[in-house]
């Protein structure tokens, strides 16, 4: 590959060879490529995802709602290594017939409902256990407009701006300036709106400061694609005062661990069962264990 101009073919063909860091699992098909069934807990939801900022959005979740003391919200939480397919297999296809993380499988009502992109997630579990979307219609609809912004977004700042400044197999200039400008131009979006207010919908922690955190907070904090400097990202004040005064709520620590397999070890639980896991089954606690 190379910088010179390219002209795009009359029928494009796919290239295996040519993803970058994600050839081996990027495919122009869906449907599963091999025959798995899903592993399944004992608690009433079902989690399959991994710590990637979307995967961390429903952690977080579940953890939130443990700690308001909603006990229904119990969950097993299993690991989904994309990089090694793991999300291809017919099982999971099942669940997310868009081989995404996180896929959620909601088996406290009969038959089963299967709940799929985090969003929707987090607005599912918003309503049925009536916690972390707000009660007052006009707070309620900016926090679901923020929910849906996120939704939106995020895709330029991960599959553009994250792709083309870290991951893709050559620097390209047009790129990488057009994904930078417009990320930037979000993050001046959420500097303006916190100016004013302590949470995406006001006053009240909700659903849409969990689908925004994991992606906007990471990236000021320089926790993903190790930009920080590159987009000037102390500049943004308002938004690095948001994403640390999230940070320090218990929950959200621990949603930032379960299904984690990089890092310190004793922030990986790469999965979960039970609240004792945070303190017994971190995977330094369980290397130890093989010793």
């Amino acid at each position: 590959m190379s910088n010179d101009t390219y002209t795009p073919p009359k029928v494009w063909q796919w290239d295996a060879e040519s993803g970058g860091k994600f050839a081996n699992i990027n495919r122009p098909v869906a449907g599963p490529t091999f025959e798995k069934t899903l592993p399944q807990g004992e608690h009433p939801f079902q989690l399959y995802s991994l710590a990637t900022p979307n995967g961390v959005k429903v952690t977080i979740m579940f953890e939130e709602l443990l700690e308001k003391g909603i006990s229904e919200a119990e969950y097993d939480a299993y690991l989904v290594n994309i990089m090694e397919g793991d999300q291809f297999s017919s099982g999971f296809v099942d669940v997310n017939p868009n081989s995404k993380i996180p896929a959620l499988m909601d088996h406290s009502v009969n038959p089963p409902q299967r709940i799929f992109e985090s969003g929707s997630i987090l607005l599912y579990l918003a309503e049925k256990f009536n916690a972390f979307l707000p009660s007052d219609p006009r707070a309620r609809t900016e926090a679901l407009s923020w929910l849906f912004w996120q939704m939106g977004s995020a895709p330029i700042l991960g599959g553009g701006f994250g792709h083309f400044y870290a991951y893709a197999p050559e620097k390209y200039q047009y790129p990488i300036d057009r994904y930078t400008m417009e990320i930037k131009r979000q993050l001046d979006v959420l500097d303006r709106h916190l100016a004013d207010n302590e949470y995406m919908a006001g006053e009240e922690y909700s659903i849409a400061d969990m689908a925004i955190w994991p992606w906007y907070g990471a990236l000021v904090k320089n926790k993903v694609y190790d930009a920080a400097e590159f987009i000037e990202a102390h500049t943004y004040k308002n938004v690095i005062r948001w994403t640390e005064q999230i940070a320090q709520r218990p929950a959200v620590k621990r949603g930032e661990m379960v299904n984690k397999a990089w890092g310190e070890l004793h922030e990986q639980l790469r999965e979960r069962h039970d609240a004792s896991d945070f303190e017994n089954k971190t995977q330094d606690k369980l290397d130890q264990v093989k010793k």
